[in-house]
């Protein structure tokens, strides 16, 4: 069984730290990051779900509720990626432990991006 926790620990903790923030925060840069990072797992999911298709495109739902939009892809990646891993159903292109840890990489990525860590100062 694939172990995603990783990727559900750096999700929740990013998503935690950016519902945190106050807005001088999020309007310096943390909120369209969180939202770039929320759409590029978002898209991730969908291309595990359903390969071959475009994925749509998460929608801005405002500044205040990135934290929430970037949980929430998040775990649609790590339900997608659960079932790919116990049905076979990963694209072709990437296995699922390796979507796995791009995925992981990149949440970590943004967490330590300079919006991120200028924004936790604050």
């Amino acid at each position: 069984m694939l172990d995603v926790t990783p990727l559900q620990t750096a999700v929740d903790a990013l998503a935690d730290r950016l519902r945190a923030l106050p807005q001088s925060a999020l309007r310096r840069g943390a909120a369209a990051e969180g939202l770039a990072l929320a759409r590029e797992l978002a898209n991730r999911a969908q291309r595990i779900e359903r390969p071959g298709q475009r994925p749509g495109e998460l929608p801005d739902a405002g500044m205040f509720a990135v934290g929430d939009q970037l949980a929430v892809a998040g775990h649609d990646l790590v339900e997608a990626l659960r079932a790919a891993a116990a049905g076979g159903e990963a694209d072709a292109n990437a296995a699922p432990a390796e979507e796995l840890a791009g995925a992981v990489r990149r949440v970590r990525e943004v967490a330590q991006s300079e919006a991120m860590t200028r924004s936790a100062r604050m």
